[in-house]
C-alpha cells in the first residue's frame, strides 16, 4: 500500500508548489480535502490521521492548531510555518546540516521545515563556526533579498496587481524577525545576527550574504580555509553545491533567480584573504520552502530522497 500524504493548506503558495512536486508520483498517494471543508476541523482531523504524512502550509497559529488535530502516533507531521523551528520535540528539517541529520529525520514524527532565509545563512555559517574558523561570539550581519512570493498572497498581489511600484524594498526595520531564533541556534551563534532582509520585483529567487572581516577573526583564516570547510561539509550532496574559488573568481555578478524551480542551494565564497563575502543562492519556494518539505517527506517515509525534485 502506498503511503498517503495530506497537505493542510494546499491552496496556498507553498502548498500549491508541494502538490505540484508530488502529483503524478507513483510511490505515494496524495489525498486532498473537499474545498468546501477546508475549515472543517473534524474533516481535517480525519484526513490527517489516516495519512502517513501531513504537511502543514499554514500561518503559525493555524499550524499549531493543525498539530493538535493529529492524534495518530504513526503520522509524520512536517510544519512549513515558523511555529516549531526551535520547539522541543521537533527535528529541524535541513538534511544537509549535519551528517547525522538524516537519521534524526527518519527517526522522528515531528519535522520543522526551515525558513528560506535561514537555509542560506545556516548553510554558510554552521560549517565555519563548527570548524572554529568563525567564533560563536562574533557579531554577524546577514543581508538578503528575496522574490516577492516569499511574502505570501498579500505581497504577491501587491506586486502583481499594481499595488506598489517599488523595485526594491527593505523591511523588518525594527530588527525583529521570526527567523532570528533559528539562525542563532542552528548557525551555532551566541547571539542572534543582525538581519537585513529586502524584497525585489521578481517572483522567486533569493540571495543571502554574510560579510566576514577575516583580518579581525582570532585565527585569521584565509578565504581558502572558509571554502574548504564548506566544500567538506557538503561533499557528495545532491542539492548543495559549492563552486570552486576559480569559478567564483570568474563571476562578475550574481543574480537571484538562477536556482528557480529547483531544490538546489549554491554557496559562493568571494572576496580576498582580508575580507570574505559569502553568498547563498536558492529558490525561496524551492529549497527555501516546498522543495525542502518534499525532501524531508521523502526521507521520513523512506522514499528516494531526490524523488520529485530537481538538483
Amino acid at each position: 500500500m502506498l503511503p498517503k500524504v495530506f497537505i493542510d493548506g494546499e491552496a496556498g503558495t507553498t502548498g500549491l508548489q508541494i502538490a505540484d512536486r508530488l502529483r503524478g508520483r507513483s510511490d505515494l498517494e496524495l489525498i486532498s480535502i473537499d474545498p468546501d471543508k477546508r475549515k472543517d476541523n473534524d474533516e481535517r482531523a480525519r484526513l490527517m490521521n489516516m495519512a502517513d504524512a501531513v504537511i502543514l502550509c499554514l500561518p503559525d497559529e493555524a499550524a499549531r492548531l493543525g498539530v493538535s488535530l493529529v492524534t495518530s502516533h504513526n503520522t509524520v507531521v512536517i510544519d512549513a510555518s515558523s511555529a516549531h523551528r526551535t520547539a522541543s520535540g521537533w527535528t529541524y528539517g535541513f538534511p544537509e546540516m549535519d551528517k547525522t541529520q538524516r537519521a534524526a529525520l527518519r527517526a522522528c514524527r515531528r519535522i520543522a521545515n526551515p525558513g528560506c532565509y535561514p537555509t542560506g545563512m545556516i548553510a554558510l555559517m554552521r560549517p565555519l563556526t563548527g570548524a572554529g574558523l568563525v567564533p560563536a561570539s562574533l557579531p554577524v550581519t546577514v543581508s538578503a533579498v528575496s522574490g516577492y512570493s516569499g511574502g505570501g498572497k498579500a505581497m504577491i498581489a501587491e506586486f502583481e496587481d499594481g499595488g506598489t511600484q517599488d523595485n526594491h524594498r527593505i523591511y523588518a526595520l525594527t530588527q525583529k524577525h521570526k527567523h532570528l531564533p533559528e539562525m542563532k541556534r542552528y548557525g551555532r551563534l551566541d547571539h542572534a545576527p543582525m538581519f537585513l532582509p529586502s524584497v525585489g520585483r521578481f517572483a522567486q529567487g533569493m540571495l543571502t550574504q554574510i560579510a566576514l572581516p577575516l583580518w579581525a577573526l582570532p585565527g585569521k583564516p584565509k578565504r581558502a580555509d572558509l571554502h574548504a570547510a564548506l566544500a567538506k561539509a557538503y561533499e557528495g550532496e545532491a542539492f548543495v553545491k559549492v563552486p570552486s574559488l576559480a569559478e567564483c573568481d570568474a563571476l562578475t555578478g550574481l543574480e537571484p533567480e538562477a536556482c528557480n524551480g529547483t531544490n538546489r542551494l549554491e554557496l559562493f565564497v568571494f572576496g580576498s584573504d582580508e575580507e570574505a563575502r559569502l553568498v547563498a543562492r536558492l529558490d525561496n519556494l524551492g529549497k527555501g520552502a516546498s522543495g525542502a518539505a518534499v525532501q524531508n517527506l521523502n526521507i521520513a517515509l523512506g522514499l528516494d530522497e531526490q524523488a520529485g525534485l530537481e538538483a
